[in-house]
């Protein structure tokens, strides 16, 4: 399959992008729908979540990404290895995290990952970053006990907002002070492997629910 070319930045406020997302019926994704959810949000190629699927066969995997052929693409690749615990969904999470998450049972939100976001540098456009207030509080409401949030970037101005909006939430507490020097995760992400490889930083955060 030769190599996918996609825009690297999309404008989630454009018209195209505020349609209500249209929803499968996760029985006929997941071989078991009320297994413990993780949510990618802007899951890119979706490798992360691929290698993720394969670790952890006991949970779910959904990918959340705003480029339609990038997930056209990554469900290509997940039907063919026949993963039963994985999908990648098209839309835009700023308006669709409510019905997403309302559409499974209220307790499976086990973890979140939010990992180098389009940093959108104009002030201008930082309406557009994904990390907006309320999606923190949806993603904290949804969340079960215990759960937790991860978030990571390259640009730090915009790991700073991200931990400082998910910090204002009152049911989310931060595991640690300043910034995580190493990944909790197994898997690292494309975008992380490739800074890491110019020996620039990666500022990390995370969060659990009390």
């Amino acid at each position: 399959m030769p190599k996918l070319r996609v825009r690297q930045h999309v404008n989630p406020l454009t018209k195209k992008f505020q349609q209500p997302i249209l929803l499968p019926d996760w029985n006929e994704i997941y071989s078991r729908s009320n297994r413990p959810l993780h949510l990618d949000i802007g899951c890119a190629r979706g490798k992360f979540l691929l290698k993720l699927a394969q670790l952890h066969p006991e949970t779910n995997f959904l990918g959340i990404e705003i480029r339609q052929s990038l997930v056209n693409s990554a469900n290509h690749k997940k039907a063919k290895l026949n993963l039963s615990n994985l999908h990648y969904l098209f839309g835009n999470i700023n308006n669709s995290a409510v019905p997403i998450l309302k559409s499974f049972d209220n307790d499976v939100l086990k973890s979140v990952t939010i990992q180098f976001p389009d940093p959108w540098f104009k002030n201008k456009h930082h309406k557009r970053r994904v990390v907006q207030p309320d999606l923190v509080k949806t993603l904290s409401d949804y969340l079960v006990s215990g759960g937790t949030i991860f978030l990571q970037s390259d640009i730090k101005e915009v790991a700073q907002e991200m931990c400082d909006r998910f910090a204002a939430n009152s049911l989310l507490v931060r595991q640690h002070q300043g910034w995580l020097e190493t990944n909790p995760l197994e898997v690292p992400t494309e975008r992380e492997l490739f800074v890491l490889a110019q020996n620039k930083p990666v500022y990390r955060t995370l969060f659990a629910k009390a």
